[in-house]
C-alpha cells in the first residue's frame, strides 16, 4: 500500500468522523429543542389551568358573598340616593288640626316646604279637610300617621299595615294624590321590631320615615324655648329630619327654628316619592 493511498484513506476517516460528530451534535441540538418545546408546552398548559381555576374560584367566591347577604325572599334594591349638601325635612305628625293653616301661614312666609304626618281620626273632620287639600296644593307633602295612633293594635294586634293603608286612602280622597309614605307612630323601634310586619310593609308598597331630630315639643308646652335648644343641640350632620307635632308652642317658635337653620347654611327639603331613600329605625333598606 503506498503512502498516497495511506494519506487518502486517513483523509477519509477523518471526514467520516466529523461527519458523524456533526450529526451526533444536530441530533443532541433537535432533542433538546424538543425538549424545550415541551416543557414550555406543559408549563403554558399548567398556568392556563391555573389562570382558568382561579377565575372559577374567584367567580364561586363572589357568589358566595352575594349569597350571604342576599335575603332568600326579597330582591335588593340598589342603594337609594340621598340628597346631597346641607338640607333639613321639618316634618309636623299628628295633622290635620286647628293649627294646621297657621303653620302653612308660617311656612309660606319664609318660602319653606315641609312634611305632613296626618292621621285617619283627624283627616275624618271635614271641616279639617281644607287645609290637608291647602297643604298639598301649596307643594307641601302629606303622607300618613294610621287611623288610631295607638300602639297596641298598631303593634301588637297587627293592625299596622291594614290602618296605614286606610290612612294613605282617606289622603287620596282629599286631595287626588297617592302618598307611600308614613312615619309609625312612636317611631319603627320597637314598633317594627317583628319582622313579619315589616314584610308586609314592603310587600305593600309602603315607605317609611322615623327622624334624626326628635324635638320634644309635645311635652313643652310651657317652655317653647327649649325646643329651639333641643334643636340646636341635635343638628350634627348634613342630612337632618326633625320631627315636630302641630302643637301651638311648636307654632311659637317655627320662624326661630327655620332661622337657625337658614343661618347654619341649610336648605329646606320637602318629601318626594320618587326620590325616597330609607330613613328608618330598623335599617329596613325595603321600606
Amino acid at each position: 500500500m503506498t503512502a498516497g493511498t495511506n494519506l487518502n484513506r486517513g483523509r477519509s476517516e477523518r471526514n467520516s468522523r466529523a461527519k458523524r460528530r456533526i450529526l451526533r451534535f444536530m441530533l443532541l441540538a433537535a432533542v433538546c429543542l424538543l425538549g424545550f418545546c415541551t416543557l414550555r408546552w406543559v408549563l403554558f398548559d399548567r398556568a392556563a389551568i391555573a389562570e382558568q381555576q382561579g377565575i372559577i374560584i374567584a367567580g364561586w367566591k363572589s357568589a358566595v358573598r352575594q349569597s350571604a347577604v342576599t335575603p332568600d325572599k326579597f330582591t335588593p334594591v340598589e342603594e337609594d340616593a340621598r340628597p346631597t349638601g346641607k338640607i333639613v325635612y321639618l316634618t309636623f305628625d299628628d295633622g290635620p288640626t286647628e293649627w294646621t293653616g297657621k303653620f302653612l301661614d308660617v311656612l309660606e312666609q319664609h318660602g319653606v316646604k315641609a312634611t305632613f304626618f296626618m292621621q285617619g281620626s283627624q283627616l275624618k273632620r271635614e271641616n279639617l279637610q281644607r287645609f290637608v287639600k291647602r297643604a298639598v296644593q301649596e307643594g307641601h307633602y302629606v303622607g300618613g300617621h294610621s287611623m288610631s295612633h295607638q300602639y297596641k293594635k298598631l303593634y301588637e294586634e297587627g293592625e299596622f299595615v291594614s290602618e296605614m293603608k286606610e290612612n294613605l286612602a282617606l289622603i287620596h280622597d282629599i286631595t287626588g294624590e297617592n302618598p307611600h309614605l308614613v312615619r309609625p307612630p312612636y317611631g319603627s323601634a320597637p314598633g317594627l321590631n317583628n319582622k313579619q310586619i315589616r314584610d308586609q310593609i314592603a310587600k305593600e308598597g309602603i315607605k317609611i320615615w322615623d327622624w334624626t331630630i326628635d324635638s320634644n315639643d309635645w311635652k313643652l308646652k310651657d317652655h317653647p324655648e327649649q325646643i329651639v335648644e333641643n334643636i340646636k343641640k341635635a343638628t350634627k350632620v348634613d342630612l337632618e329630619v326633625v320631627l315636630m307635632h302641630e302643637k301651638p308652642q311648636t307654632l311659637q317658635v317655627l320662624p326661630e327654628i327655620i332661622e337657625f337653620f337658614q343661618k347654619k347654611g341649610y336648605r329646606f327639603g320637602v318629601y318626594n316619592d320618587s326620590g325616597h331613600f330609607h330613613l328608618n329605625f330598623q335599617k329596613d333598606h325595603r321600606l
